[in-house]
């Protein structure tokens, strides 16, 4: 165990080479790069007087937390992965951060970067989480990435949806393998959001199981150019666009169809012209109707015969009787015409034959009948 102190950065050979005869104080003024990875450091120390640092390796090392890293105001690469780190903290004065990597530590939440407005990768993949958890995003954190962040490596962290990470607008590349996203139509939502996505790995997730996976996913993101390492073919992508345009076409089609069928058959189905006069009751079961006569269409060779004004009906109207066959209209039963309801309008002449027909009274037995 160890800690990176400026007497340990001194007594490095690297730096002993190249500082050579120069000051230290004037050395260490001077450095941009430091690189004490697999060093078995656990803790940083005071390094303030390095202030023109851009770029820090400690990767593969035992730090268990960030801290003493505030004076690096033009640090632009920070690397800390393969580590000890629980929690992300004191980073947030480091304004010029474009790359951070925290990947392979025990981090369970991202969070407190509000302050990295030129953060443009995040790297936290392969967490060592606790069994049965996931790792999480503070909103915040999101909301403050959501213009520079770029590049984003979540994978190996049991994730299980994205729909929070489409506030990232400007992503380009996504890196989501082996987690545990399954919902094809969450995932519309996010691409529909991601404008800018180019790289695209989703590899070893459950969704990769579904039909026609890949062939959606081209579909659902127009600007994707690799997708689980394997390039995407623009003329694949038309033929895909143009295949579901027809079948939506197709589909919106026979909808129309079957709903004007639907309206046709309703047209077409026979009806019981049935037309009623005020009710006046002189005795039980006496009703008053009126003949269909103002509504009755014409139709050629309906013909009148006889004193009685029973009419011979050509086909396909049918005369019915209606009741049990004691209910009499003078002498004669009482009847009903069934006529096709596309007869209803265009038939004037049946209509015109029928209007001097009368309204009768139409009886049913007396109660001797019974």
């Amino acid at each position: 165990m160890g800690r990176l102190t400026v007497d340990l950065i001194a007594k490095s050979s690297v730096h002993v080479k190249n500082r050579r005869d120069e000051p230290l104080e004037q050395y260490l003024k001077k450095l941009t790069h430091l690189n004490f990875s697999s060093k078995n450091i656990d803790e940083i120390d005071d390094l303030s007087i390095c202030k023109n640092l851009s770029v820090i390796y400690l990767y593969d090392n035992n730090i268990s937390q960030i801290h003493n890293l505030d004076f690096a105001f033009n640090l632009t690469h920070l690397y800390l992965q393969n580590n000890n780190i629980t929690h992300i903290a004191n980073l947030s004065s480091l304004q010029n951060l474009s790359k951070l990597y925290l990947g392979g530590n025990c981090i369970s939440v991202v969070e407190e970067l509000e302050g990295l407005t030129e953060l443009r990768e995040l790297h936290v993949e392969n967490q060592r989480l606790p069994l049965g958890e996931k790792l999480l995003f503070d909103p915040r954190t999101l909301q403050s990435l959501k213009k520079s962040l770029c590049v984003l490596n979540i994978k190996k962290n049991n994730i299980d949806e994205l729909k929070e990470l489409a506030c990232l607008e400007n992503l380009n590349q996504l890196m989501a393998e082996d987690n545990q996203i399954r919902d094809i139509k969450e995932l519309e939502y996010a691409l529909g959001q991601w404008q800018k996505l180019w790289y695209l790995d989703l590899s070893g997730n459950p969704v990769c199981q579904k039909v026609k996976y890949r062939d959606k996913i081209i579909i659902m993101s127009t600007s994707l150019e690799i997708l689980d390492g394997k390039e995407v073919n623009n003329t694949a992508r038309q033929f895909l666009l143009n295949w579901k345009a027809f079948r939506e076409t197709k589909k919106k089609n026979a909808k129309e169809k079957a709903d004007n069928q639907g309206v046709q058959q309703k047209l077409d189905t026979p009806q019981a012209i049935q037309y009623h006069a005020h009710r006046t009751y002189t005795s039980p079961g006496i009703r008053r109707f009126r003949k269909p006569a103002d509504l009755l269409t014409k139709i050629p060779n309906f013909v009148f015969s006889g004193d009685d004004e029973k009419g011979v009906l050509p086909q396909p109207l049918v005369s019915k009787g209606m009741g049990d066959g004691t209910a009499r209209f003078g002498s004669e039963p009482v009847r009903f015409l069934l006529l096709p309801s596309n007869m209803m309008t265009k038939n004037r002449g049946l209509r015109k034959a029928t209007a001097s027909l009368s309204i009768q009274n139409i009886a049913e037995p007396e109660a001797q009948h019974h």
